[in-house]
């Protein structure tokens, strides 16, 4: 590490703490798919990298604040940091850059009228992947793990929960699953919806399963179409915890890792109906999804909406079924890096020394 760089885990604590920072990105505009929450884009990639000595010459940073360069892996900031220097700006580089800013992380607290347990909304901001940390009477569930299995671990014991269950709703493809490792360090039992995929040993949950968490209870309901063993949970009738299925403002897409185009057509039909039996819950269920298409800002605040406001901005929900599976393939986007290779280690529960490799970049799993 060289000095006067920041690492990742440095800069997420200080984003935490609401220290006040300017972050800019001086990445290729093409390569910002995913940023820090905050950064402030500068367009001076090229005039770096030819040495130019002006590069910077119209940058004026906030008085007051740590100034904070960020690239693709920590090559390109440095440069910044250097010319900043030169200048008299003091500033840091972000070790690493946006590859090791991947795994970092923040939490919002979900509340809900009628819920019997705590939930924990764990984003990993650097990908946009929704985990949650489900507690009542001192045990816990984790869903969709895509952090570091000691964060879980640390959370549950500021709380005094003890990790008893460890569910994945669908076999991932665009992160490695942490759920095998968490359970490992946990002494808990994995459990997915019940398949032929995985090659490791599981608890299945069925349809209409019910799953007992101190005073809460979590349903299971099937939602083939994402994936066909896709599965949404349920928590005391007023929670739906829906993996890929449903988003905020749109749905699951249905292409990954499928075989041909028969199957994806196929998938987005299963995926529609399954659409329709989640938009006949209650209006005021809360939709807590798998993934966020945007960077998640540490402010507290859980990214969650009822069903009725989910139905309002997701309108494929209002489409019959051949429309709905037109509009679909319509707007599918490119897939997710590494998919395919992240999808064979889900299934063999592999998980990878190389994963930061594998997992770099936002997520890709919704349609539109």
């Amino acid at each position: 590490m060289n000095q006067g760089d920041i690492t990742a885990a440095q800069l997420r604590d200080a984003l935490e703490c609401g220290d006040k920072l300017a972050i800019y990105d001086v990445r290729l505009a093409t390569d910002r798919e995913w940023v820090i929450p905050g950064a402030i884009p500068l367009d001076i990639h090229d005039r770096l990298w030819a040495n130019d000595p002006t590069a910077l010459a119209a940058f004026h940073p906030p008085k007051g604040r740590e100034i904070v360069f960020v690239c693709a892996r920590g090559n390109t900031s440095m440069l910044a940091v250097r010319q900043a220097r030169s200048l008299g700006i003091s500033a840091a580089s972000l070790f690493g850059g946006m590859k090791a800013w991947s795994a970092q992380w923040n939490t919002a607290a979900v509340t809900a009228n009628g819920l019997h347990a705590d939930v924990i909304q764990v984003r990993r901001t650097g990908k946009g992947c929704l985990s949650y940390l489900v507690g009542s009477l001192g045990v816990a569930v984790v869903i969709d793990p895509s952090v570091d299995p000691e964060v879980y671990l640390d959370l549950a014991k500021e709380r005094s929960w003890r990790i008893t269950q460890v569910i994945d709703t669908h076999v991932h493809a665009d992160h490695v699953s942490r759920a095998r490792l968490l359970a490992a360090r946990a002494g808990a039992r994995v459990l997915l919806p019940e398949q032929q995929r995985v090659r490791f040993p599981f608890d299945a949950l069925k349809d209409g399963d019910t799953l007992k968490l101190g005073d809460s209870t979590l349903e299971i309901v099937a939602t083939p179409g994402h994936t066909f063993e896709s599965a949404c949970l349920l928590l005391d009738g007023r929670a739906l915890f829906t993996g890929d299925t449903l988003f905020l403002t749109t749905v699951g897409r249905p292409d990954l890792a499928a075989k041909a185009d028969e199957e994806t057509r196929r998938r987005a039909a299963l995926l529609h109906g399954s659409l329709q039996r989640i938009a006949r819950l209650p209006k005021e269920t809360l939709v807590l999804p798998a993934h966020t298409s945007q960077p998640v800002a540490f402010d507290d605040t859980p990214l969650v909406a009822t069903l009725a406001d989910v139905r309002r901005h997701a309108t494929l929900l209002s489409l019959g079924e051949k429309e709905f599976v037109d509009a679909v393939l319509a707007h599918i986007p490119p897939p997710p890096a590494n998919h395919l290779k992240i999808v064979q280690l889900n299934e063999a529960g592999s998980f990878p020394a190389d994963v930061a490799d594998l997992e770099v970049g936002g997520n890709r799993c919704a349609v539109g």
